[in-house]
């Protein structure tokens, strides 16, 4: 599994990657994150499947930018890189599936191109196929999202800050790491702030995080503390 978040803001992108890679016993770490920025044309890409599947994507699209193929929008991207899913699911589907292996691939990807009025938010699936976030969908998550959920549903909206996007993005991101021994750091960030045309990335290693981590933990506790407990005694009273 994997850990991937996009969220949209009018101020602007904030993407959150894990780089853990679990194939049986085995962990290492790889990067989900691809990046590609030129003049008036910054785009970034998550992805949660098969490895192979996503590495021979990313390769084939990787191949048209560098051969001068050049996206105005970024949805016509979103729809050049769904093409590139569905090539790699007719090499490779068959053969997968006769070992036993799904063919998965789903993909976030967040920028803005010349042409788009504003920054942009998909969600593209196995089949090619892709939603665009709007303002009542303000994030996305693919992979291990169970865990991370509720706090992004309780504390983000369209008005949110950037700052507050990344804080709750990595709330999220611990909640499920705590959960699951497939979702670790480091995690790798990216922001993009409207019409700037510029990416910026990060990576967090777990020192890097471990005072945030720990700060969070004790305001939950104390939060649960804080919460009145007369509505309780009710229910108390029937077991004294």
């Amino acid at each position: 599994m994997t850990y991937c978040l996009g969220i949209k803001v009018k101020e602007g992108l904030v993407a959150l990657a894990d780089t853990r890679i679990t194939a049986g016993t085995n962990t290492t770490t790889k990067k989900k994150m691809y990046v590609t920025q030129q003049d008036n044309y910054s785009m970034f890409i998550m992805t949660s499947g098969l490895r192979s599947v996503r590495d021979k994507a990313v390769h084939y699209f990787e191949e048209l930018i560098s051969e001068g193929v050049v996206y105005n929008k970024l949805y016509k991207a979103v729809n050049a890189f769904g093409e590139q899913i569905k090539r790699v699911a007719e090499e490779d589907k068959a053969s997968l599936e006769r070992s036993g292996l799904k063919f998965n691939l789903n993909t976030i990807v967040g920028g803005q191109l010349k042409d788009d009025k504003d920054h942009k938010l998909f969600l593209l699936y196995s089949e090619g196929n892709w939603v665009e976030l709007d303002e009542g969908s303000p994030y996305v998550i693919i992979g291990n999202s169970g865990q991370g959920k509720a706090i992004l549903n309780r504390v983000l909206n369209e008005n949110s800050s950037m700052k507050q996007a990344l804080k709750a993005g990595f709330l999220s991101f611990d909640s499920t790491r705590v959960s699951n021994n497939d979702v670790d750091f480091p995690i790798d960030v990216v922001l993009y702030k409207k019409d700037s045309f510029a990416i910026a990335e990060h990576r967090y290693e777990q020192k890097d995080m471990e005072e945030i981590s720990r700060i969070w933990a004790e305001k939950l506790k104390e939060a649960l503390d804080d919460i009145p407990e007369e509505w309780m005694d009710k229910t108390f009273e029937k077991i004294q």
